[in-house]
């Protein structure tokens, strides 16, 4: 009723007729029970969300059957700790035919012969942040409608719109200007190049699950995002608790 159910310390205490620091006392000392049975093979979605300036929660899930394999807290989300996760997974004997997971520099080249996935919508996430919500050229506008297509188009489509994309727009891609003051040139539009070569670079990663049908990857982390949100939900409901008892709601939350 605590964790799933939403209900506080004071709804509880009216219920079961004592007072909330009984409530408080009894969740306590609760016992959390970690599964430790898992498949054998897994895809690995993982990610890291935060309650709070360095507190955060990594998270490593099995997407073939939705059981969350491992987690760790950290104050910051780092490539290390990812490839500590990873290594911990495979250390039980789990073994892991994909990952899921962000665009953060260096994590896509970590994992050696494992087939990784970027997640799509991460991908778009990083255009919007270099072209706004409300781009104003039209080069910046069409490539923004070009990415937001990207969960929607097969591998071959989405190269072939990009490739169109830029041979049409290479000049004022390329454009570049010259400092008044230095003398030196620099690219006149330096956000929507950073926005086209952030695809071009990550274009080996965002169609994996497309050309690894067999290994059924998903081609984002939203599982695992949608996970986070109903944790989030579900802590709203229990503002105001010490570090410690909103790790063991976490605990409880993922049992792993």
């Amino acid at each position: 009723m605590y964790s799933s159910g939403k209900q506080t310390y004071i709804q509880l205490a009216e219920r079961f007729c004592c007072s909330s620091k009984t409530i408080q006392r009894m969740l306590d000392k609760a016992t959390i029970f970690k599964r430790d049975e898992f498949s054998c093979v897994a895809v690995v979605v993982m990610d890291t969300t935060y309650f709070g300036r360095g507190f955060g929660v990594m998270v490593f899930k099995n997407s073939l059957d939705g059981m969350v394999l491992f987690k760790q807290y950290v104050r910051y989300e780092t490539n290390a700790l990812y490839l500590a996760g990873i290594s911990e997974i495979s250390r039980r004997g789990i073994a892991i035919q994909g990952i899921v997971c962000d665009g953060r520099q260096g994590l896509l080249g970590l994992f050696g012969d494992i087939p990784i996935q970027m997640c799509q919508f991460h991908q778009i996430q990083i255009v919007q942040r270099y072209l706004t919500r409300k781009p104003k050229t039209q080069a910046a506008i069409e490539l923004k409608k070009l990415t937001l297509k990207l969960t929607k188009q097969t591998k071959i489509d989405f190269i072939n719109s990009l490739n169109t994309w830029y041979l049409h727009w290479s000049d004022y891609l390329n454009e570049r200007s010259k400092s008044p003051s230095t003398g030196k040139t620099f690219y006149t539009h330096k956000r929507l190049r950073s926005a086209y070569l952030s695809l071009k670079r990550h274009l080996s990663y965002l169609f994996v699950f497309e050309d690894n049908k067999e290994l059924m990857m998903p081609n984002t982390t939203n599982a695992l995002d949608g996970q986070f949100s109903d944790l989030k939900n579900k802590l709203r409901n229990h503002n105001g608790l010490s570090k410690e008892r909103k790790m063991k709601f976490i605990d409880g939350f993922f049992k792993a």
